[in-house]
């Protein structure tokens, strides 16, 4: 067992190995036309430009952390932190430059049909997948053996949480300001091009569809990269904490036989899981069907295979791991993580059914267009809503059973609760084949930029409708990798919470959560309330950027002669859409940001029992604004495109126009705030426990 977390760097090295071949592959594909290489090398400039600046920006409060962790926590705890923001960084900038380079590969491969260009997107996204599943776990692995097992340096795991700070913090700014960046400009695009100008999605004579495409790469791919790279990195970092701090581990006690197994079985577990992603990846291939059926069994077949074999692994390592006497039943916390995994898995089922047009939910949305947007937005609210009832039962299931199967292994070694240690493994089971989940969701954007391409390179409609097909199937493919996030993060931040109780305790506090006490009361609606003045902030930056573009737009339209007539030779001033996009998202992102850090911080030197009811409320209702948000957006933007299709009068028809506003109401849900909960909730929680040791004292 010593062995493991030497096993699972390698297997990321191999995961990084398979993202440079995917690189290569992608890289050889046929760009296209002059045209079409023209407009991919805008869109991947305006991407490098819009990185490059928010991660000047970001830098600024990294160092500012770093300093902070160094002098109140340990100074090898500010490496750590630094080493996973960096890395973080990293795999969304990777991920983000593949992605722009293979938008134009797949409109020119969709010119011969689906079976050519699905694989395509696909690698596209695999390289993004597997950069952010090898960078998390290489660096988390090398962090683990070099200052727990190596240097065997004080405060050993708080120096290792740090770690998953940093990465979180990245996520959070990434999250926020690619999602308004993205949102202003698709806004912008939308109502003034589709609504008010009546031309089609993605012409070239809109100003912001090249900011749009940009904004599809800086929020749903590096965004989402930088999002999931946290969320892997926190759920195998949850139980190995909870385990650290429950019994007081120092370096040198995580060597012992029994403690070892419970500090590396989510080692384990993501290790089997990252080379069933591998293995898995090689069984997508595209059909001759432009049919959404056909083509999302092609996707979800590398996920479907990666999920098989990650359950047959994880059953046999149970069996090889606990199988010694201090444990009742060997493969209890098998079935904690293969029910974490399912549950993610149900998670995006729920997802899909809610956002995809093969459902009820969607074509009930798109009828309701008829009677106009206010219906629209009516019924849009109506299936995200109820979507949270059956996302809350299939979690609150899904954490029964991981609480089963943990107790069914061991009641309690010392202060360590078997079923919370179930619950802690059960989400790295949802994560933990994030290689393959993150391939998938990455696919969306590039099948959204092919069809960008296609339409501004005026290529034929035949080839629009290729990329069509697969956008759609992206929409909902992102809508399955979000269940998956949020479910996670839920199960991470409740094991999270744990740890900070034991690291209170340990640090000669108490933790109080008895809501009859005042100062609990007061943190538990005070966290409660904070996702919703989160979310009110990012929608309404949204908002205001989205405000300068349209404006933007209608100045193009209205002095430059000929642009809206299409006349030739006339070309819009892409330029200064980017621009905009660019500047206010960054301005935009800082106060949300700090928000999920500072607020947290005030607490705990305050009052640690408010904190704990803070935190407890900032769970709850962030994960349920998180999936609220997240399929009521997803759901408005299909019923658009299900309209699109040919359903309720089609393209340019009234209902087309209210389906056009319904999904403008849901794009900063989807993709702005929505998604940014799940790291909102994290964030809070562990920033509390890397300082819990600070508030004590």
């Amino acid at each position: 067992m010593e062995s493991i977390p030497y096993l699972a760097g390698a297997s990321a090295v191999l995961g990084l190995l398979l993202a440079g071949y995917f690189y290569t592959n992608v890289k050889a594909a046929d760009p296209g036309n002059d045209r079409m290489v023209y407009l991919m090398t805008e869109i991947q400039k305006g991407a490098r430009a819009f990185l490059k600046q928010e991660y000047i920006w970001v830098s600024g409060f990294v160092v500012v952390m770093a300093l902070l962790i160094g002098v109140l926590i340990v100074p090898t705890a500010a490496i750590t932190y630094v080493t996973g923001a960096v890395l973080s960084a990293v795999a969304g900038y990777v991920g983000m430059t593949v992605a722009t380079m293979a938008n134009a590969r797949t409109t020119q491969a969709a010119k011969d049909g689906p079976g050519k260009a699905l694989p395509i997107a696909f690698r596209g996204g695999a390289v993004m997948g597997f950069s952010v599943a090898g960078l998390a776990l290489a660096g988390l692995m090398f962090v683990y053996i070099l200052f727990v097992l190596v240097l065997e340096v004080d405060q050993a795991f708080e120096v290792l949480t740090a770690y998953g700070l940093g990465a979180s913090s990245i996520a959070l700014f990434s999250r926020v300001g690619g999602g308004i960046y993205t949102k202003a400009a698709d806004v912008g695009a939308d109502l003034v091009g589709k609504v008010e100008a009546g031309i089609p999605e993605d012409d070239p004579r809109n100003p912001a569809t090249i900011a749009d495409n940009v904004g599809d790469n800086v929020g749903d791919v590096a965004g989402m990269g930088a999002d999931l790279f946290e969320s892997y990195a926190g759920s195998i970092l949850a139980p190995i904490s909870l385990v650290a701090f429950a019994l007081g581990l120092s370096a040198e006690a995580a060597t012992q036989k029994v403690t070892i197994s419970l500090l590396v079985f989510p080692m384990a577990i993501a290790f089997v899981g990252m080379i069933a992603s591998i293995l898995g990846s090689f069984f997508v291939k595209g059909g001759d069907s432009t049919d959404s059926k056909a083509l999302s069994k092609a996707l979800h077949m590398g996920t479907n295979v990666a999920m098989a074999l990650t359950v047959v692994a994880t059953i046999v390592l149970a069996g090889w791991m606990f199988g010694g006497d201090a444990f009742d039943n060997p493969y209890g916390l098998a079935i904690s993580v293969v029910g974490g995994l399912v549950a993610g898995w149900a998670l995006g089922k729920t997802a899909e059914y809610y956002t995809s047009d093969h459902f009820g939910p969607v074509q009930k949305i798109a009828r309701q267009t008829e009677t106009g947007p206010a219906t629209t937005i009516l019924s849009g609210l109506s299936a995200g809503l109820v979507s949270v009832a059956a996302s809350v039962a299939l979690l609150a299931v899904g954490v029964g059973i991981a609480y089963w199967g943990g107790e069914m292994a061991f009641d309690t070694i010392g202060s360590l609760d078997g079923g919370l240690y179930g619950i802690a493994v059960a989400a790295i089971g949802m994560l933990s084949t994030i290689g393959i989940v993150v391939s998938v969701d990455a696919y969306g954007p590039i099948a959204d930029n092919a069809g960008g391409i296609a339409e501004m390179a005026g290529l034929d409609p035949e080839v629009r409708e290729v990329t069509d097909a697969l956008d759609s199937l992206g929409n909902t493919t992102a809508a399955i990798a979000k269940g998956f996030a949020v479910g996670s993060a839920a199960l991470t931040a409740l094991a999270l919470f744990k740890s900070f109780e034991f690291a209170v305790v340990a640090a000669g506090g108490t933790l109080s959560l008895n809501i009859g006490e005042v100062d609990v009361f007061i943190g538990l609606f005070v966290g409660a309330m904070l996702p919703f003045l989160f979310a009110a902030l990012t929608i309404d930056a949204v908002g205001r950027a989205a405000f300068q573009m349209i404006e933007e737009v209608r100045r193009q339209f209205r002095e430059i002669p000929g642009l809206r007539e299409g006349r030739e030779g006339v070309n819009p001033d892409s330029a200064r859409c980017v621009a905009i996009s660019t500047q206010a998202s960054l301005k935009e992102m800082i106060i949300p940001g700090l928000l999920a850090v500072v607020v947290p911080l005030v607490f705990g030197f305050v009052n640690v029992d408010a904190l704990g009811g803070f935190l407890a409320g900032a769970l709850v209702t962030g994960f349920c604004l998180a999936i609220f948000m997240a399929n009521a957006g997803g759901a408005w933007d299909n019923a658009k495109k299900y309209i699109e299709a040919g359903n309720h009068g089609g393209k340019g028809s009234d209902c087309h126009r209210a389906a056009v506003v319904g999904d403008t109401v849901g794009d900063p849900f989807k993709d702005t705030s929505g998604p940014a909960m799940n790291i909102l909730i994290k964030v809070m929680t562990i920033v509390s426990l890397v300082f819990a040791s600070a508030f004590v004292g």
